[in-house]
């Protein structure tokens, strides 16, 4: 499945026993040898939720949530008649995320997650600083400065906004992503606004790669972007793989609406 070109294998951790295990996950992942994907996720039973979401980077390492992951495994604990609601609780490594899918005649087309508050204290994100929040300041990286700001969407990211989308974001997104400021490592965001409700993003996904969108990473955006008055409260962000509609609701909860999309099934 697929959310704007985030591709993630999704298995269901219910009624079959599934192995976390890092070699096969990274094995299953590769793109030459194996499936193909950004990862894997599984839908899980939960004890407090209606499901547990298990999210993993293509390298096997365990992520905390995935924004375009956890639309689409909503769809998929439809389609597959776990659930006959719209409205689903995950339960997640980070928070609770609550998803309500979207019916077009007759199929799940998409979805608009809550994705909870987001958190600037450094000590929780978390990044290595004498500051207690991190907006528009700059780390150095092999000697020269990098303004950006820190910010969790229940894992760790870092915005760094541009004049022009550079061609190359692999060499600083690596680097940064593998820095001492983050205990962690981090995600990576490059941003041009574009306008006030407006912007462009490229994102360096730790343990991932570059990859065709991250939800959580367009909505670190957003929430930057609104911070330091580059845009207002509601954004489009356009990714590689297309659009999200991110806004900021009353209760200061950020709301991210985007597309699922079932690529194929099949067993392995």
């Amino acid at each position: 499945m697929e959310g704007l070109g985030n591709d993630y294998i999704y298995v269901d951790a219910i009624t079959q026993n599934i192995s976390y295990d890092k070699d096969w996950i990274t094995k299953i992942s590769d793109r030459h040898f194996g499936i193909g994907a950004d990862g894997l996720i599984a839908l899980e039973k939960s004890d407090t939720h209606d499901f547990k979401m298990r999210m993993f980077n293509s390298d096997g390492s365990e992520g905390k949530m995935c924004g375009n992951g956890i639309r689409c495994l909503a769809k998929f604990a439809f389609d597959h008649q776990f659930t006959n609601d719209t409205h689903i609780r995950f339960e997640t490594l980070s928070e609770t995320r609550i998803v309500d899918l979207k019916e077009e005649d007759g199929q799940i087309t998409g979805a608009i997650v809550d994705m909870g508050k987001p958190e600037l204290k450094t000590s929780l994100i978390p990044m290595k600083s004498e500051n207690e929040t991190f907006v528009d300041q700059p780390i150095e990286i092999d000697g020269t400065k990098i303004l950006g700001t820190a910010v969790s969407m229940g894992n760790p990211h870092f915005v760094i906004f541009v004049d022009q989308m550079p061609d190359d974001i692999e060499t600083l997104g690596r680097k940064i992503e593998t820095s001492s400021y983050f205990p962690e490592q981090v995600n990576v965001e490059f941003v041009e606004v574009i306008n006030h409700q407006h912007i462009k993003m490229r994102v360096w996904e730790r343990g991932s790669g570059e990859t065709f969108a991250c939800g959580t990473g367009a909505c670190a955006s957003m929430y930057a972007s609104y911070l330091t008055k580059r845009t207002g409260d509601h954004v489009k962000v356009t990714l590689l793989g297309g659009d999200l509609n991110i806004h900021l609701n009353e209760d200061h909860h950020i709301m991210m609406e985007g597309p699922a999309t079932t690529v194929f099934e099949g067993e392995i």
